[in-house]
């Protein structure tokens, strides 16, 4: 199957479901899967020139945009501009997005696609809390998700301004199953 992309950006709030869509699609078309917290956590492991850079992240502190960038390029090279990408977490900012996207460019890739799993914030509220109950994970109370929110609605948000005009733009509703979602994504992807 020939598809008229080799890069999707997806994002969407934290509970929309993103990881999940990205991992099945990375799956499913053979794409690299960029998790950016996993790569991170990678770097520090490796603990070469990349890693104090990035160490602020064990005490729960955002990185620059200059460290995101530098990190990004760094493994971008490292994939073969023929190997399709799936990036979940990035970009997160609009200089973020110019650099990902001059740099594709650069590599003769098609236009990116950005998927935005679109799921109202009362149900992202309930995903969130399930989910702290079901996995125990302790930064899942009501005042860190409302922050996590609040940054998605104050950063986030804005950022799709600048995706909408310069990728494939694609909202899916993120509320139904996990597999009628998945069925959403393929059919607007054409796979």
């Amino acid at each position: 199957m020939a598809l008229d992309f080799d890069t999707i950006f997806i994002t969407g709030s934290q509970g929309s479901g993103k990881g999940t869509q990205a991992n099945r699609l990375a799956a499913k078309l053979d794409f690299f899967q960029w998790d950016m917290g996993v790569i991170l956590r990678e770097i520090l492991k490796e603990n070469g020139p990349l890693a104090e850079k990035v160490s602020p992240i064990d005490k729960g502190i955002f990185l620059t945009d200059e460290v995101i960038i530098e990190v990004s390029e760094d493994r971008l090279k490292k994939i073969p501009p023929t190997k399709g990408i799936i990036f979940d977490g990035l970009p997160r900012r609009p200089v973020q997005a110019r650099f990902l996207i001059d740099f594709l460019k650069s590599q003769q890739r098609k236009k990116p696609v950005t998927l935005f799993i679109d799921v109202p914030r009362a149900i992202v509220l309930e995903r969130m809390m399930l989910r702290s109950k079901n996995e125990g994970r302790a930064d899942d109370t009501p005042e860190v998700i409302n922050k996590r929110l609040q940054f998605f609605d104050e950063v986030i948000r804005p950022l799709m301004d600048y995706l909408k005009k310069e990728t494939r733009f694609i909202s899916v509703d993120g509320t139904p199953s996990v597999e009628v979602v998945e069925k959403s994504i393929d059919t607007a992807l054409g796979i």
